[in-house]
């Protein structure tokens, strides 16, 4: 008996005894080469048959059973996929600069500015005019009868302003059509920081529903697949049941996404007054031509040339001139009256009437009690004001600016590190997994968890694109943020602008979150 054993297989051959020793020896050899052959035929087909009962066994094996033909992953993509959401042939794309000739063109608040700038000049030019001259009538002595006499006339009467006093007038207003322009430049930098926040806000939103259907889609063939695990028994029902409330959830931040495009849309289409724009989809990158800003430089460039400073440093000006105007208030002003009149009176000597003959008069109001002595204490205050409100603002935009540097420098960081590191290495991560995959050697669920995990990180990405675009343009348009905030007129006291301009601590509904 000769047995030749691989794995579970066993055969056996038997050779008769009375056989020659020759002949014994020759058919040793044929009936051991056979049954070598033979059993190794076999223990390859049983290895084959135990590999697809193991396969058939296992979750990857069901999936080789007729699954993996229902739901597959796309493919792996090369770089993050940002730009992914398509416009419709239908929809016009928008592209940055044409909201903002569009902004320039349409917003009312522009315009209104420059009404502003009007109205000042109109001031100035008042405050240079002349007092308007008094024309009347004047009689004495009327007698009638037989004595015919009086005399009747007419009177011109000017006040004459001394002491360069309407040159002051004019220079103090100069001052305010000065802060009208200001305002109207500050104005037209509000608008454009506001259309240009609101068009990454925008884009970053558009971006993102992008990302949220692609999760929602993992999603729901995570919650396909279980499903189908749980008809070949593999899978247990609650994991079935959690998979599909996360595709529900996925389906859910999805709708919210769309809606918060929408919404940036709606503001991006009232800063620049065209309510056409709200249906269509918007041009460009968050990752093209990324802002970099020199902190130090930023906050020296804010404190030094922003409107808010200039429009306070005008004011100083304009309380000098006004308190030099007040001095002035001392110096008297000259009044003439003089006129022509028709003396009726009858002459003795001739015994004709006087006739026609004039009459003038100069008067000074002498400055004994009334110097303006308050009205000089009151522009000093008002120059000591101006003076610190320049110095308000300046504190006001170093206190407000802290938070936008280290919510640039945050973001900076955080986009840097995603695009440079976790990006790439979870891309990689994909990679692999998606090849071994193809190799049968990783399950589905594998392939899944690694796009999801690529996909929530590109929506992190996005986001801080998003911080990132919103705390640059923020410092780079000193602060600016509201475009439909009207501007206010220069000749107010409080000036309200200042407070309005400056946005605050929370940056209110302008900000990205």
């Amino acid at each position: 008996m000769i047995v030749v054993k691989n794995r579970r297989v066993a055969c056996a051959v038997t050779v008769a005894p009375q056989l020659r020793m020759s002949f014994k020896m020759a058919a040793f050899v044929a009936i051991l080469a056979a049954a070598t052959w033979a059993c190794a035929q076999n223990s390859t087909e049983s290895a084959q048959d135990d590999s697809h009962k193991h396969q058939a066994s296992t979750p990857q094996g069901a999936e080789m059973k007729g699954m993996q033909h229902d739901v597959k992953p796309l493919p792996p993509p090369s770089t993050p996929t940002l730009g992914a959401l398509q416009a419709n042939p239908q929809q016009k794309l928008i592209r940055l600069d044409e909201l903002e000739q569009l902004a320039l063109k349409n917003n009312p608040t522009l315009a209104q500015a420059a009404a502003e700038i009007s109205a000042s000049k109109g001031r100035r030019s008042q405050s240079g005019l002349w007092p308007n001259p008094t024309v009347g009538y004047t009689g004495e002595e009327i007698r009638g009868g037989s004595f015919n006499g009086g005399q009747q006339g007419f009177f011109v009467e000017q006040d004459v302003i001394l002491g360069s006093k309407l040159a002051l007038n004019q220079k103090v207003l100069a001052q305010e059509v000065r802060q009208a322009e200001l305002e109207s430049e500050e104005q037209e930098l509000r608008v454009k920081n506001a259309v240009r926040l609101l068009y990454y806000q925008a884009l970053a939103a558009q971006e993102t529903v992008a990302m949220r259907k692609e999760l929602s889609r993992i999603a729901s063939e995570s919650a396909k697949y279980d499903r189908q695990l749980l008809n070949v028994g593999q899978q247990n029902e609650t994991e079935v049941l959690n998979s599909e409330v996360e595709a529900e959830q996925a389906d859910l931040a999805v709708i919210a996404a769309e809606h918060s495009r929408r919404r940036a849309m709606a503001s991006l289409a009232s800063v620049v007054s065209s309510p056409a724009i709200e249906s269509s989809m918007l041009a460009g990158s968050l990752e093209q031509d990324l802002p970099a800003l020199d902190e130090e430089q930023t906050l020296r460039t804010l404190l030094q040339e922003s409107p808010g400073v200039r429009i306070a440093q005008a004011g100083v000006q304009r309380a000098e001139a006004a308190l030099l105007r007040a001095r002035r208030e001392a110096i008297p002003d000259l009044r003439f009256r003089g006129g022509l009149e028709q003396n009726r009176e009858i002459q003795e000597s001739t015994g004709r009437p006087v006739g026609f003959q004039g009459f003038a008069e100069v008067g000074l109001q002498l400055k004994l009690f009334n110097r303006n002595q308050g009205g000089v204490e009151a522009a000093q205050s008002d120059l000591e004001r101006a003076r610190k409100e320049v110095k308000r603002i300046e504190l006001v935009l170093r206190e407000r600016a802290a938070s936008f540097v280290d919510g640039y420098s945050t973001a900076q960081m955080m986009a840097d590190r995603y695009r440079t590191r976790i990006l790439p290495l979870a891309q990689r991560s994909y990679e692999l997994i998606y090849k071994r995959y193809g190799l049968m050697q990783a399950s589905y669920p594998q392939v899944l968890g690694s796009e999801h995990a690529l996909y929530k990180l590109e929506t992190d990405y996005i986001s801080s694109l998003n911080q990132l675009w919103f705390n640059a343009i923020a410092l780079k348009g000193f602060l600016l943020t509201d475009g439909l905030e009207a501007p206010t007129s220069p000749s107010d006291v409080d000036r309200r602008v200042r407070e309005i301009n400056l946005p605050s601590a929370r940056t209110g509904a302008m900000s990205p979150e």
